[in-house]
């Protein structure tokens, strides 16, 4: 299994720098994992070779690409087959409002935290995550290897045992510094990533959704201050094993 990094940005994009968004690849297995702004355009294989798209949630740096993939999948000669998407019931909600209809590109299903999905090689579980609108992680699984992403997420909630001594966590790390200052429970802090990381036994941390203005090198040294070991950065372009 392999995760493609296409955008890594928190909150809001940047030049060159697009929004959450990962392919998860096994074999010929390509789902689309969060659609940020800017990651449809940066998708590491021709668009036509997604096989489905997972969102964990409705706010716009999770799902705004959903809209580029709708005009790109349905306004051409050839319309794509409706392509599987799985999401909180908000997010169909929220597109299907915006275009005044259901958007013919995308067969959807909700899903929520238990919920277990097949996609080609891949297994996808959905957890409940700690954020103020219905949001889920997801763990993923092939060939006995598992990665877990949270999405955005706080720290509370029981999603921690989805994610079990997972060979990747993929994890948000909104804020810096002491997690007792932040202003926002419903985020993680750097620290508070590399502390859940290691409480859970993951093998590696993956800092993903810092925001543009806040220096990354400072959000690995706090992650691995608490991890105890080495932590890295989702950089789009870029790829990883899990």
């Amino acid at each position: 299994m392999r995760a493609h990094v296409v955008g890594a940005s928190g909150t809001f994009p940047a030049p060159g720098k697009p929004a959450a968004g990962f392919v998860i690849e096994q074999g010929s297995t390509r789902v689309w994992c969060d659609a940020g702004p800017g990651t449809f355009m940066s998708l590491p294989v021709d668009p036509d070779l997604i096989d489905a798209v997972v969102v964990s949630h409705v706010h716009p740096d999770h799902c705004a690409d959903l809209l580029a993939a709708y005009h790109a999948w349905t306004y051409r000669p050839d319309p794509r087959d409706p392509v599987p998407l799985f999401a909180p019931q908000s997010v169909w909600d929220k597109l299907c409002g915006f275009i005044d209809k259901e958007p013919a590109c995308y067969a959807f299903t909700p899903v929520v935290g238990g919920d277990e999905v097949s996609l080609g090689s891949l297994d996808v579980r959905f957890s409940d995550m700690d954020h103020p609108v219905p949001t889920v992680g997801s763990l993923w699984t092939a060939n006995n290897r598992r990665l877990y992403y949270t999405a955005d997420t706080g720290p509370e909630g029981d999603w921690r045992s989805d994610a079990d001594g997972v060979h990747v966590m993929l994890s948000e790390a909104s804020v810096l510094g002491d997690p007792a200052d932040k202003d926002f429970s419903q985020h993680l802090t750097a620290s508070e990533a590399g502390q859940i990381a290691r409480d859970i036994g993951a093998k590696n941390l993956v800092l993903t959704h810092i925001p543009p203005y806040l220096d990354k090198s400072v959000a690995v040294s706090q992650a691995e201050g608490t991890f105890g070991k080495a932590v890295r950065l989702a950089v789009p372009g870029t790829s990883f094993d899990i």
